[in-house]
């Protein structure tokens, strides 16, 4: 869908194409004056509905024809969730990126992956100084988040000042990273905040999020009781939650392994940028299982239920070196992000087969978010004050919760974004003006496709109802050679429905024969071989199979 954007140019829009439906995937659009900043452009995870698929990608047709008029992205922190789709999308945007030193440092590796690293041009910014690119200005305010320098965005423009939070709570002890930067938040209240775009992923907790401090104490005892192996698995991102586990195991006198790409690559990112200097030396995963027992403890991805992360090889039994016992603990130190729930209990079930103990957030004090409840919510609008609520990083039930808040606490107007809108917030009457296309790229092995395409759609019907597959042989004279053949993986077993296996080659040479009979050829034959196998499923076995028929002459 098109929208001219050209009769705003003296308006501030704001236009996000991820995490206003969902949370994860953020892109958020800036646009002013002709010119556009983009803050963040991360991954989703893909759940059910994407089969062989684990994460995806915005899809960008809406900003790609703006290429040369995309000023800068700003990156708040080094989540996936907010840099994991800049290797792959950077190069159909081409713009100068910005981002503080750890930020930078975990990018730098994902584009040097992708082999872009000397293309894309990363600035490197420092909290309270201001950047002025086209006619934004911005500024990065510290805030406390659980990977070091997070930072909300005090966007500026000659029309007001923006507040994009990006993800944040409040913790006195963060133990990584630092306090949040009230004073900084209030100056910009006193100014006077235009509108604030924030986090709303704990709107339905109350009081406060709590304190890594007292995750790390309730770790250490937990660990300390353990009688055998302990596998703890997190998002390799949380770096304050991986000194957590890293320090709660030297505590109990355990040897830390690794296992999962992904947390290897950013326990090197966060050396190279000085943290997690005074811990110990890690071990592979191999050197972890030599260690006795009692006296090694497993830190994995894959707390999400990735079928391609460790801790699910682990329990299907797949993993190269690690194997579980009787006895063996495994600790979910994270929580689960909606649409995530099946994939993680069915890898809980395998779990405890095992002969596991599985603990996770409901069965001791072993997580805390990384984002703030409806008490640090309501301190963020009395230190900002803006005069319009723009929640996100939700669901649609959480944005619309977090807009009625924060008109309860007093904020003028509030916006429910939805990914794809249009918003004016410089309008007498700020409100959405428009939409423009958006959606999601599943990255399908090493390519990326539409989420919708045809290829999932298949995909989809064939792991719900199962494939057909008819071949038929016939001779220059249109006489069927020999007889059909049937294959109906997912859909009949060659051993136990033999009989209707030979039921469906009998009916599919009838319709061939009556076919000839009746003079029909190519796709008046497929026509009536599809017919007769659709009709017998349909009638047999109630199902509705993906069917294929390959019609062969010699």
């Amino acid at each position: 869908m098109s929208f001219n954007f050209n009769q705003y140019n003296d308006d501030v829009l704001f236009v996000p194409l991820g995490g206003a439906n969902e949370i994860g995937m953020n892109l958020n659009l800036y646009r002013y004056k002709g010119k556009w900043i983009i803050i963040d452009l991360g991954i989703g995870f893909a759940g059910p509905h994407l089969p062989g698929v684990d994460i995806v990608v915005p899809n960008i047709d809406a900003i790609a024809p703006y290429k040369n008029d995309i000023v800068g992205l700003v990156l708040t922190h080094a989540h996936e969730d907010h840099l994991g789709a800049v290797a792959y999308l950077w190069p159909e945007l081409g713009c100068p990126i910005y981002a503080t030193p750890f930020t930078a440092a975990v990018l730098k590796n994902k584009l040097a992956e992708e082999g872009i690293q000397g293309k894309a041009k990363v600035n490197i910014v420092k909290a309270g100084e201001r950047y002025d690119i086209g006619p934004f200005g911005f500024e990065m305010v510290p805030v406390t988040h659980s990977i070091p320098e997070m930072h909300a965005v005090a966007l500026r423009t000659d029309k007001g000042i923006i507040m994009h939070t990006g993800d944040w709570k409040l913790d006195d002890a963060p133990q990584v990273g630092v306090v949040t930067d009230e004073a900084t938040l209030s100056k910009y209240g006193d100014e006077g905040v235009l509108a604030m775009i924030c986090d709303s992923t704990n709107v339905f907790v109350e009081g406060e999020s709590g304190s890594e401090l007292h995750v790390r104490a309730a770790l250490t005892d937990i660990i300390k009781q353990c009688e055998e192996r302990v596998v703890v698995t997190t998002f390799s991102s949380n770096i304050a939650r991986l000194e957590t586990i890293i320090y709660a195991a030297k505590d109990a006198g355990r040897s830390v392994a690794i296992a999962g790409k992904s947390i290897w690559r950013m326990v090197h990112a966060a050396q190279d940028a000085g943290y997690l200097k005074d811990v110990p030396t890690f071990l592979t995963d191999v050197q972890g299982m030599e260690c006795p027992r009692d006296k090694v403890l497993f830190i994995c991805t894959g707390c999400q239920g990735e079928s391609r992360a460790a801790l699910s090889k682990i329990a299907r039994g797949e993993h190269p070196a690690i194997r579980l016992s009787p006895k063996d603990t495994v600790i979910f130190s994270s929580r689960t992000i909606p649409g995530n729930e099946t994939n993680i209990s069915y890898m809980v079930n395998k779990l405890i087969t095992q002969g596991a103990e599985v603990l996770n957030d409901r069965t001791g004090f072993i997580h805390v978010s990384g984002h703030p409840a409806r008490g640090e919510l309501k301190r963020m609008y009395e230190w900002v004050r803006p005069k319009i609520a723009v929640p996100v990083h939700g669901e649609a039930r959480h944005i619309h919760e977090h807009a009625k808040f924060a008109v309860e606490l007093g904020v003028p107007v509030a916006i429910e974004p939805t990914n794809g809108v249009v918003i004016n917030l410089t309008a007498a009457t700020p409100s959405v003006v428009g939409r423009v296309e958006w959606g999601y790229l599943a990255l399908d092995g090493t390519s990326f496709i539409d989420s919708n395409s045809g290829v999932i759609r298949t995909r989809r019907k064939i792991r719900d109802d199962g494939y057909i597959i008819a071949s038929v042989v016939m001779d220059k004279k249109g006489a069927m050679v020999g007889h059909p053949l049937i294959s109906a993986p997912g859909c009949l077993d060659a051993t136990d429905d033999k009989d209707m296996l030979i039921a469906l080659r009998d009916e599919v040479a009838e319709a061939v024969a009556k076919a000839g009979r009746g003079g029909s050829k190519g796709r008046q034959l497929d026509e009536s071989i599809r017919g007769v196998l659709r009709k017998m499923i349909r009638d047999e076995l109630g199902k509705k199979p993906v069917l294929d028929v390959h019609i062969h002459s010699m």
